[in-house]
């Protein structure tokens, strides 16, 4: 085990939990808009904080990563952007994709079992933070029609499925670039279900044909 992965393990449980505090932080005042401004203002100071240490786990990684810096950025290239979109407030939440560091190493069972657990994670943080993202885009935008968390919230149900009834939609700059994630997100989501439900359907008609055997 490498040095790198060495910190990554003792610091992964921490670091996820402050994404949760973080996520918790940063929803809080976008769905609660009469929140009172002194706690606004501690939530803030814990967003930012929270940023901070991320910014300072990804310079010790990346230091410790010695004789292969250029191959371990190119490979976590996800990282620089987790930490560089704080300043576009409505993608903020994307800090919380450390999570799936977790999920990769914790899933276990077969390919379609993987695969079943990748996708209903994905789904699940996907819509959840879509739907908060696009509310703190939108709902405070001249001619916006997602004003609060239902809409926000069908609307992303209705995006990263690729139904689109069209009559919630984004006007935006930053609420148009969040609905082209999850499109792209739920294009993906469609083809992971897709491989795994033939997957599973050659490995029954498999086992069938050793058991006939």
């Amino acid at each position: 085990m490498t040095r790198v992965e060495r910190w990554e393990r003792r610091v992964e449980v921490p670091i996820l939990l402050l994404a949760l505090a973080f996520l918790v932080a940063y929803a809080w005042p976008v769905l609660d808009p009469r929140l009172d401004s002194t706690l606004r203002s501690d939530l803030s100071g814990i967003s930012w904080a929270v940023w901070v240490v991320f910014v300072v786990d990804y310079v010790i990684r990346v230091s410790l990563a010695t004789g292969e810096r250029p191959s371990y950025i190119k490979r976590h290239w996800y990282d620089l952007p987790l930490i560089a979109l704080p300043m576009l407030r409505p993608l903020r939440v994307l800090r919380v994709l450390g999570f799936a560091r977790m999920v990769n190493r914790s899933a276990t069972g077969g390919l379609v079992e993987r695969a079943s657990v990748y996708v209903t994670g994905a789904a699940v943080m996907s819509v959840g933070l879509g739907s908060v993202a696009v509310l703190d885009a939108e709902q405070n935008a001249p001619g916006a029609n997602i004003t609060s968390f239902g809409d926000a919230l069908w609307w992303a149900c209705s995006t990263v499925t690729t139904v689109g009834y069209g009559d919630r939609y984004p006007v935006t700059t930053e609420g148009r670039i969040i609905a082209v994630a999850l499109m792209i997100v739920g294009i993906s989501l469609l083809g992971a279900i897709t491989a795994s439900v033939a997957t599973w359907m050659v490995s029954q008609v498999q086992r069938a044909k050793d058991n006939a055997v």
